[in-house]
């Protein structure tokens, strides 16, 4: 591919599981770098199963996955729950992915740091997950997914289980990581007000199988903050975005 290509394009892509569950069917998607990408649409849609096709965790049925350099690249992965290790310090777990290629905690250690730092919990390095709330368990585990600097972050509704105020809290830590490092991201939720905060640009998913419906591009200011969440540009962005998922599920029409 050329240097202005998509850093990662989904062509024809479908997705039947062994038990016959047809999940995705003709999926064409593309990821452009430096972007954050939302994948919108209610859970069951297929959005979880083209970010795994993307992180190399599952093949499709059919259709290809390509990578603009040939290869894939640097990927980290954060999942819906935290999947921290419990007997393990906070610094340990996000040391993992590190120490499973080989990499001692000695030559570890400042991306270890650096990732801590990002997410505002480098006094924490020492405590146990249980020593943690839920917001913070979930920080660990998006300093886990930076530990190894990855060109390309995706995110599977990481936010779903937590209170709203806590939500927000992480959407704006999230935003300030997008500043910093420079990173693509790839995020999945079902929250129209949250795809749009975060998101440059947004794609919704038909119902299973899914394929993307609509992309809506989202015009906002390069710092987004509670303002932002009040100015009628983001009421009318999420106005936009609502409509589309509502043509995509058929349901202009229901009472």
């Amino acid at each position: 591919m050329s240097a202005d290509a998509p850093l990662v394009r989904l062509r024809g892509v479908g997705k039947t599981f062994d038990t016959g569950l047809r999940a995705l069917d003709g999926l064409d998607l593309d990821v452009r770098e430096g972007e954050t990408l939302t994948l919108l649409g209610p859970s069951g849609c297929g959005k979880s199963t083209a970010l795994r096709m993307m992180a190399g965790l599952i093949a499709p049925s059919e259709g290809a996955v390509s990578w603009r350099t040939g290869a894939r690249p640097e990927i980290g992965f954060v999942f819906q729950e935290p999947t921290l290790m419990p007997w393990a310090s906070v610094e340990d777990n996000v040391w993992l992915p590190l120490r499973l290629r080989g990499v001692s905690k000695a030559r570890a250690r400042a991306a270890v740091d650096e990732a801590l730092e990002r997410v505002g919990l480098a006094d924490f390095a020492r405590s146990l997950p249980r020593e943690l709330s839920g917001g913070m368990k979930m920080r660990v585990s998006i300093a886990r997914a930076l530990a190894t600097r990855p060109a390309l972050l995706l995110l599977d509704e990481p936010f779903a289980a937590l209170d709203e105020i806590t939500r927000f809290k992480l959407n704006d830590d999230l935003l300030r990581l997008r500043e910093t490092m420079r990173a693509t991201i790839v995020f999945v939720t079902h929250s129209v007000y949250e795809s749009v905060y975060l998101s440059t640009r947004i794609c919704t998913f038909s119902a299973r199988p899914g394929r993307v419906t609509q992309e809506i591009a989202v015009e906002a200011p390069a710092r987004r903050d509670a303002a932002f969440r009040a100015s009628p540009a983001f009421a009318q962005t999420c106005q936009r975005a609502s409509a589309a998922l509502e043509r995509a599920y058929g349901l202009e029409d229901a009472p």
